[in-house]
């Protein structure tokens, strides 16, 4: 089991979730910290991405953990401990499992976001960015301001 996320990875998501939370469409929520099934197994491989894309109707059952294939957005925000299964063993799991769209945030000055989007089975970047950034999200345009992640308060 891993550690709890320190202050200001915590802060980070529940900031990155309320900017997202407003622009996706009423199909889709956002909930960070949820399980979701890469592999039923067994033994089942269950992962924990920092925020996530979901289906409301999945959010309004009340549903105690994700099928890989109903989640569009994984979002991991990098950490000192995380980096390498972030960028290589999720990156290859995710894609394998069929999330569409995986994003990597790394919180080193300037705060960067690296987006992905899943194209016949492999992810291909779509973007890098700081600063404010507009990216899609199955044809949805999402604005984000990424200082606002690590300010010592949001703008």
């Amino acid at each position: 089991m891993s550690p709890r996320s320190l202050s200001k990875h915590q802060r980070v998501i529940w900031r990155l979730a309320a900017q997202l939370e407003s622009q996706l469409p009423d199909t889709h929520g956002v909930l960070t910290k949820s399980e979701v099934v890469i592999d039923p197994g067994p033994p089942p491989t269950i992962r924990v991405p920092d925020v996530l894309a979901v289906p409301s109707e999945g959010i309004d059952v009340n549903l105690p953990r994700w099928d890989a294939a109903d989640v569009l957005l994984a979002v991991e925000i990098l950490s000192i401990g995380s980096k390498r299964t972030d960028r290589v063993t999720k990156f290859a799991e995710y894609a394998e499992a069929g999330i569409a769209y995986y994003w990597l945030i790394d919180l080193d000055e300037p705060t960067s976001l690296t987006a992905y989007h899943l194209i016949d089975g492999d992810y291909e970047l779509v973007g890098e960015h700081s600063g404010r950034a507009t990216l899609d999200i199955a044809g949805t345009p999402v604005e984000l301001d990424l200082p606002a992640l690590t300010s010592s308060r949001a703008s």
